[in-house]
């Protein structure tokens, strides 16, 4: 009689990159995302910005920095993502 063994694959998340603009919360960094975009009607291409805010644990990052975020589960009302480098 063999066993069978199912592996639990972890959900693929979404994952941004951007530049930290703000350290001054406790262990949250705000970083900026920049994606180019086509408008829908003009057919002109623009800058679409988001800010994210991200858990940072000891506020590692600093304003100007690269950071990959990660999305995961809501940590409070505006936080839903994590740095992850």
């Amino acid at each position: 009689m063999t066993t069978t063994q199912t592996t639990q694959l972890e959900p693929k998340r979404q994952t941004f990159s951007g530049v930290v603009v703000s350290d001054k919360m406790k262990d949250t960094s705000v970083v900026v995302v920049e994606r180019y975009v086509k408008h829908a009607k003009y057919h002109k291409f623009m800058t679409k910005r988001t800010r994210i805010m991200a858990h940072d644990v000891g506020n590692t990052k600093k304003i100007g920095d690269k950071a990959t975020v990660e999305a995961c589960r809501p940590i409070s009302k505006m936080k839903a993502f994590k740095v992850i480098a």
